[in-house]
């Protein structure tokens, strides 16, 4: 969808965690698209922004009212009643409710703060915490749950969850948006937007699938602004892994989308069946190369 979304208030193994370590770039290189194996992942679906704006909209109605009001009714307005969910056994709406007291289960008083939203072809994504405090980004959980649509109402959804921590390496919280562009930017066309998914989903692939470390060179900015947890800002720690010959299992992105400036990828291990739950969910904002990244690797 042609425009920026910006936030609202709103181990795996280690390389899990370091997918999400990936971000900037200043002068980032054009690679070949990489295979999506994903059927729906053509991008001949992915230009109808009035449908995509309907299905954005209805993804937010679980967010708002149906977990902070808690209202199940909201989910069952816009969830299919044979939904799968790929993150548990049950179907339909009933099937995030329950995910959703669940969390509420484990946070009293919580709430959810949507902090980064997507909507490409048939998928939604929504980056949010779930939190008894909202003026807080050090408390509660982080989540990126990925719906997909059909006729205007969720048939499946996956949810990734990862506790958050009150302090990081890098400073910055998992949610923060701390970019600043040096010059107003301008909203990307449906081309453009295609074109930078095609490219950070070959560059993640390169260095997470094929440990080709070259990547980080040409494709991320030295001083791109990281909020996973574990590591600090600019690309000297990844590089310094990589070099160290560290080996970990690989992952590749087989779910991706691009809305304005942020391009999101879910990945799982190479060869993994349909019903293989996500290993990670990416965020990298882009400007020229990847400036910013989020992630949740699930616990």
């Amino acid at each position: 969808m042609n425009r920026t979304r910006a936030a609202s208030r709103l181990t795996v193994p280690v390389l899990v965690a370091l997918s999400a370590i990936a971000a900037c770039g200043t002068s980032p290189s054009t690679p070949e698209p990489n295979d999506v194996s994903v059927a729906a992942q053509s991008p001949d679906d992915r230009s109808d922004s009035v449908t995509e704006s309907r299905n954005e909209e209805a993804a937010l109605t679980l967010f708002e009212p149906a977990f902070t009001a808690e209202e199940p009714a909201a989910a069952a307005s816009v969830v299919a009643e044979n939904a799968v969910d790929r993150s548990g056994p049950a179907v339909g709406p009933d099937a995030i409710v329950a995910r959703f007291e669940a969390t509420r289960t484990r946070i009293p008083g919580a709430r959810a703060v949507v902090k980064h939203v997507a909507a490409d072809g048939r998928w939604v994504a929504v980056h949010w915490q779930a939190t008894a405090d909202p003026a807080s980004e050090t408390t509660g959980e982080a989540n990126i749950d990925l719906f997909a649509f059909d006729g205007g109402k969720v048939t499946e959804h996956w949810a990734m969850t990862q506790s958050v921590p009150a302090t990081s390496m890098s400073g910055n919280t998992m949610f923060s948006d701390l970019y600043r562009y040096p010059t107003a930017p301008t909203e990307p066309t449906e081309d453009e937007e295609e074109r930078r998914r095609m490219s950070v989903t070959a560059t993640y692939d390169a260095l997470f699938r094929e440990h080709d470390a070259s990547v980080l060179a040409t494709d991320f900015a030295p001083s791109y602004l990281q909020h996973n947890p574990i590591a600090g800002n600019g690309t000297a720690a990844l590089q310094q892994f990589f070099a160290g010959g560290a080996q970990f299992p690989a992952s590749e992105s087989v779910v991706s989308l691009a809305d304005g400036d942020l391009v999101w990828t879910f990945a799982k291990a190479p060869g993994a069946a349909e019903s293989d739950p996500f290993v990670a969910g990416d965020i990298f904002r882009f400007d020229g190369g990847i400036v910013e990244h989020w992630d949740v690797v699930p616990e």
